[in-house]
């Protein structure tokens, strides 16, 4: 209807239908119509007052069926569409609403990045979750999305595990659970910030896990590790994650050297009090470290030698970053650092910047072990959960209580990661996590299996051809219809601005206006059964698709 519309405006007002298509906008209100053309752009062109250009272009516009009405408001020229068009418009409805086909471009969305030796807390959540709806909404748009885990295994936080374990715990069986291996790295950071003579034992370690020659010390080392892995992987199961490549910083020191030193060949990096830099003051970014004074690597050259690998080995066309707005300066000296060294595909690496879940009580850290860790987080949403199903279906079995809980506890998780823009902290209250109703996972969730219910009371089936009449509709089927055509707009934005939020509040406001519809608009006795069972129909479909985009699994009943 977009382009339909950018067709009839073109002509009179001298644009081209594309033009008219990116200008055109949803207005705020149903009162202002169902589309509306600013006229700001052809002011300036025309040199003409834009409310006039508004009024005059309503009056030339072609009189069609499919609009009721066209009226100039000040700037804007607004247009009501024929309702029964929007009607139509559901029927034809099928479950690839939204999709493009034919894109071959290749992406690569590297996220999550948790560290092993630490814990997995909530902040984590927020990037996996993004990286994961981002993945899907980018996949459902025609690309080849190739998921990638980029995580520190090795460097100056395993030296302080290794050190503390070592040092404190030796006697204690190394175990596969993510809390003791947590306790390890903050009880070692405590002990170092009580004896600052110690850090020159874990600088040790460091350089000795980088040479990798101690035998003993680097069977410990792969033995925590992939401890740590195997914790980190039942998470991603638990959040319906996915990765096709796993890069781990370990690997990418050797190459990073050689990057190193043809940097400083190629006067791009230089030495200074033995450590080797890249001066970006003049690009308001500050001094790049890329080796400690003792030659260690930093993981800034091994991000150079990453960005390498993935473009030249797996051969993508763009790479996408989320990660921490805390490392945004290291991302935009990493960018720079490409640039400079004319690495063609620089100009394709995207950073989608995850701001900070924060506790009431303030910032998060792995050091002090101040957070939530993913397992307690994980039990107490699923006790809260499994008590709610129990009050409402007390006759339900183990079985299916505990799948149900787990649903509506991700749900509720992934939701409150993703409903916030990227670029907003998070204040992470456990009551509001809990919280059942209002703008939740669980609402939208309730929402799905209220439609589902429906349908299956009516014992609906959907055809290829339905033999639905449309005769007058009530306001709350045409809002119904109209939300549900802003889908594929939605997913246009999230790819356009690489940002999840957008369809999760998409979704929030479809769930709301179908429960205002449903409130409204009987539909089991009305006498606009058939069409009504179709729009719960089409509801329920792009609802299922919006949550799937979002990573979360839709439930039949609650």
């Amino acid at each position: 209807m977009k382009e339909f519309i950018a067709q009839l405006i073109a002509k009179p007002a001298g644009l081209k239908p594309e033009e008219v298509e990116k200008l055109l906008e949803i207005p705020p209100s149903p009162e202002l119509g169902d589309f509306a053309f600013p006229c700001f752009s052809l002011s300036a062109k025309r040199k003409e007052s834009p409310v006039q250009i508004a009024t005059e272009l309503a009056l030339k516009l072609p009189k069609v069926s499919e609009v009721e009405k066209v009226e100039a408001k000040g700037p804007y020229v607004n247009i009501f569409m024929n309702k029964n068009i929007f009607a139509e418009k559901i029927l034809e409805i099928t479950e690839d609403f939204g999709k493009i086909q034919n894109n071959n471009e290749k992406v690569m969305i590297e996220f999550s990045q948790a560290n092993t030796h630490k814990a997995f807390h909530i902040g984590h959540l927020r990037g996996t979750s993004i990286g994961e709806s981002l993945a899907r909404i980018l996949e459902f748009s025609g690309k080849t999305v190739l998921r990638a885990n980029y995580q520190g295994d090795i460097g100056m936080h395993v030296a302080k595990w290794i050190w503390g374990y070592q040092k404190y715990h030796s006697k204690e069986a190394i175990i596969q659970d993510g809390k003791w291996i947590a306790s390890i790295y903050v009880d070692s950071v405590k002990k170092l910030s009580e004896h600052e003579t110690f850090q020159k034992q874990v600088d040790e370690i460091n350089r000795k896990l980088e040479e990798g020659k101690d035998k003993k010390l680097m069977e410990l080392w792969k033995k925590t590790r992939e401890l740590s892995l195997k914790e980190f992987e039942k998470i991603y199961k638990d959040l319906g994650t996915r990765f096709d490549y796993y890069f781990f910083e370990s690997e990418l020191e050797k190459r990073s050297k050689e990057i190193v030193k043809k940097l400083v060949k190629d006067k791009i990096a230089k030495l200074s009090e033995e450590a080797t830099i890249i001066n970006l003051e003049k690009y308001n970014l500050g001094v790049w470290v890329l080796l400690r004074s003792d030659g260690t690597v930093l993981y800034s050259s091994k991000d150079l030698t990453l960005a390498e690998r993935k473009f030249k080995e797996i051969k993508i066309d763009k790479s996408i970053y989320v990660v921490g707005a805390a490392q945004r300066l290291h991302i935009m000296q990493l960018f720079k650092t490409l640039e400079l060294m004319k690495f063609p595909q620089a100009k394709n690496c995207f950073y989608v910047p995850v701001s900070e879940v924060r506790l009431p009580t303030g910032k998060m850290s792995s050091r002090t072990g101040d957070n939530i860790v993913y397992e307690d987080f994980r039990k107490e949403i699923l006790d809260y959960s499994s008590q709610e199903i129990e009050k409402r279906y007390p006759q339900i079995n183990k079985e299916e209580k505990d799948s149900r809980a787990l649903a509506i506890s991700i749900a509720a998780i992934k939701f409150s990661m993703l409903k916030q823009d990227l670029d907003k902290t998070i204040v992470f209250d456990k009551k509001s996590a809990l919280n059942f109703e209002g703008d939740t996972g669980p609402y939208l969730l309730y929402s799905y299996a209220r439609a589902s219910s429906i349908l299956r009371k009516a014992k609906y089936k959907q055809t290829k051809k339905t033999n639905s009449k449309i005769k007058s509709l009530q306001i709350q089927e045409t809002n119904l219809i109209k939300e549900i055509l802003k889908f594929p707009e939605a997913l246009s934005q999230v790819e356009k601005h690489l940002s999840p939020p957008i369809l999760a509040n998409y979704s929030l406001q479809l769930a709301k206006t179908f429960n205002e519809f449903y409130h409204a608009c009987p539909v089991l006795e009305s006498e606009e059964k058939a069409f009504r069972l179709e729009l719960v129909n089409k509801f329920r479909m792009v609802m299922a698709r919006s949550l799937n985009l979002l990573g979360i699994q839709v439930l039949e009943e609650m």
